[in-house]
């Protein structure tokens, strides 16, 4: 197998994904833009989406999973009156329907889309069935029988309505949201079906789409220092965790795995914690007695 050659380098690049691209599609462009020997990214954007992607590079890599169960915010369009089998305008028409809803109808219904639901993944979607990710199998014909999944939605709100057959809507939720899902759902519930038309992704944590990246730019400075000077530090990916100061021999155990002391803290104990020394991450860990017991180190 051969070794990846690149740069270590380590940070986040907060992409403003363009639609028609993969998000796989952006990890490569920045990896090779910034000749990167590692890189990925917090939480997958359809190919016709838009908005923020962040891109991990390097150490940075070991910080996704915060990024990925951290409250994300979606501006999408729902279009009225078709059902797709991919749940967005992508797809095949299979059912249409001649009901459109009224505005106060569209409120109503809404409410039972926030808080604590339970949520069917699209029959294209990335979940596995039997080892099997469930769009191969649609696109092979093949219809399933998805588990619903909880989700935690925050916030779901009408903020326009262009025109009878189109409502824009802004949803906030944690982990593993299907925005189509919603779409599906919400027409079904009005009994008008409906499917995503566009998708924004606004912010994802503490990243947001304004500080965005374009494609454009990442090509034009392509193995530049000005393309490295935007790289935000890996600590940016730990915005939503407490910080601690380490003493300079915790840091020196917690860079060997081992429990470190840090400063004074009201954490509580068991809280989820990161750990700095001079101004660098060392670990992220478990904070117990003055100690990180740590679960990732960072080699800074």
């Amino acid at each position: 197998m051969a070794r990846r050659t690149g740069r270590d380098i380590s940070g986040w690049l907060v992409v403003d994904k363009p639609a028609g691209m993969t998000s796989t599609a952006v990890v490569n462009k920045v990896r090779w833009a910034l000749d990167a020997r590692k890189a990925g990214h917090a939480g997958t954007l359809d190919p016709a989406a838009t908005g923020v992607l962040a891109v991990a590079l390097g150490e940075a890599t070991k910080t996704v999973p915060y990024i990925t169960d951290a409250m994300k915010c979606y501006r999408f369009a729902v279009r009225f009156g078709a059902a797709t089998n991919t749940d967005d305008a992508e797809g095949e028409v299979i059912a249409t329907s001649e009901a459109r809803p009224g505005d106060d109808a569209i409120r109503a219904a809404l409410a039972a889309f926030r808080g604590e639901i339970m949520q069917v993944p699209p029959q294209f979607s990335a979940v596995k069935v039997e080892g099997e990710r469930a769009y191969a199998l649609a696109r092979a014909g093949e219809e399933m029988e998805l588990a619903a999944r909880p989700l935690w939605v925050e916030s779901l709100e009408m903020v326009a309505r262009p025109d009878a057959d189109t409502v824009e809507l802004e949803m906030v939720c944690g982990k593993g949201g299907y925005v189509r899902s919603v779409a599906r759902d919400l027409g079904q519930a009005l009994g008008c079906l409906g499917h995503v038309l566009w998708l924004r992704r606004e912010w994802s944590g503490p990243f947001e789409a304004t500080d965005g990246v374009t494609i454009g730019t990442i090509e034009a400075e392509a193995r530049t220092e000005a393309l490295a000077a935007r790289l935000l530090p890996l600590e940016a990916g730990l915005a939503d965790l407490p910080e601690l100061k380490a003493t300079a021999e915790g840091a020196a155990r917690l860079r060997n795995g081992n429990p470190g002391m840090v400063l004074a803290s009201d954490l509580d104990w068991g809280d989820e914690a990161w750990a700095s020394f001079q101004g660098r991450a060392v670990a992220v860990g478990v904070y117990r007695s003055g100690e990180l017991h740590p679960s990732r180190v960072f080699n800074l």
